[in-house]
């Protein structure tokens, strides 16, 4: 048993994200200070050292602003990316899916953030900016592109119901200007589109889905396509489709992704910024595929409890998700992006409990099983214990990797609040 360490004390809450919180060199952990649950009320970004238990604030939100769901980059000199709620919230504009923004902060060049992704709610709307509030942005591998989930103000105003969840892309080095003709609307430093295609009434039995979330990047250099061709960029994510009988179905979807910038640019069928009756739309060339399909299964889906993110092995290969076996336990599970039949991965006695991420050697995966963090062989589907069984399992929220694979950084809730801890592999 490897044993575990505890890095913060203080008696206020401590929010890893699900990926994409270690710095580069395995050294420092950022996390944001939300309470446990779903209230976002947190001030501050911060990240601890894991040898030190030093702990530093990064940045405090202010104007009655609050700030959470931290990442970060893969550089060597960190970059940080979270939501951003609204300075000065009134009861007509305040913290909501759709009011919120990404924002990037490079502490060693500025102690002030920059806004990711620019915002215009007013006709014409300007392509490259959102209409609405991104969440849980994820740097690609390389660093030099995020993805996000998103809700739109704009759809929500005309019928919150037309306000479907999607999956879309920041490209950096593409500054957006937008009309600011409303005080709320500013600039962004990235090029956003969003790159699913979600329909309010997917028809039943059908690949349309009314909801895409939860996405990955896929490899750290895209995986292999049917053609044996390199696919560079592409997105894996949950997209809820109907069943024949017209109940919810959630499927494993991908999205391939142009190699080419400038390509973004370019609209297909509807208007990258959407208009005021129809969503932001995904580029030119830029299609869905649903890679699960399990609706004749005893327990179909991918399941939504544990809450979790599809993530992909270092080389593409395969994408990992939760899904119920034949006797209604949840294991873990592999699909190829090409598409094919999903195998199981995992064979516990009892329900997989958190989110998961790989080691960078794409042969283990660390997750929650049985009240304690564990190592799953992915070849074997063997578990090794790294911690203790405890009568309470460990927060099922974020179960990560270092860098350098040598730790696991989870969280346990003590005395009412999350604390951070580490294990080593």
């Amino acid at each position: 048993m490897a044993g575990e360490k505890q890095l913060t004390f203080d008696t206020r809450g401590h929010q890893l994200t699900n990926i994409n919180v270690w710095t580069a060199d395995s050294r420092w952990l950022a996390y944001d200070v939300r309470p446990k649950g779903s209230d976002f009320s947190g001030l501050t970004i911060e990240r601890v050292n894991i040898s030190s238990c030093e702990i530093e604030t990064l940045y405090c939100a202010s104007q009655g602003a609050h700030v959470g769901v931290v990442t970060v980059s893969p550089d060597a000199r960190p970059r940080y990316v979270f939501i951003h709620g609204p300075e000065n919230p009134d009861a007509s504009w305040k913290y909501d899916f759709h009011h919120r923004r990404g924002t990037l902060l490079d502490a060693e060049k500025s102690a002030l953030p920059v806004t990711l992704d620019a915002f215009d709610i007013t006709e014409p709307y300007t392509p490259g900016a959102l209409r609405g509030g991104s969440h849980v942005h994820v740097f690609s591998p390389d660093g030099s592109r995020l993805s996000f989930t998103y809700n739109d103000h704009v759809m929500h105003e005309w019928d919150p119901a037309q306000d479907l969840r999607n999956v879309g892309v920041a490209l950096a080095n593409h500054p957006v200007r937008a009309s600011k003709m409303h005080p709320r609307e500013y600039d962004g430093s990235h090029f956003c589109v969003l790159v699913s295609q979600t329909t309010p009434q997917p028809q039943p039995g059908s690949d349309q889905i009314n909801r895409a979330y939860e996405e990955g990047w896929i490899g750290t250099r895209g995986y292999v396509n049917a053609n044996g061709q390199r696919q560079r960029w592409a997105l894996a994510f949950i997209g809820d489709t109907l069943s024949a009988k017209g109940e919810k179905l959630p499927e494993v979807f991908v999205v391939d992704l142009p190699d080419n910038d400038e390509a973004y640019r370019v609209a297909g069928e509807h208007p990258l910024q959407g208009t005021a009756t129809r969503l932001p739309a995904p580029p030119s060339g830029v299609m869905q595929r649903r890679l699960t399909f399990t609706a004749d299964r005893p327990y179909p889906g991918v399941v939504s409890q544990p809450r979790h993110w599809l993530r992909a092995s270092p080389d593409g290969s395969t994408l990992a998700f939760l899904m119920k076996d034949c006797r209604g336990i949840v294991q873990v599970w592999g699909v190829s992006p090409v598409g094919g039949e999903p195998w199981q991965i995992s064979h516990a006695a009892s329900d997989i409990q958190s989110a998961f991420s790989w080691h960078p050697q794409g042969k283990a995966l660390a997750l929650v099983c049985d009240n304690s963090v564990v190592l799953l062989d992915v070849a074997s589907g063997e578990m090794h214990a790294l911690t203790e069984r405890t009568e309470v399992p460990p927060s099922g929220d974020a179960v990560v990797f270092s860098p350098d694979g040598k730790w696991v950084a989870f969280m346990r809730e003590i005395s009412g609040f999350n604390q951070i801890f580490i294990t080593p592999v």
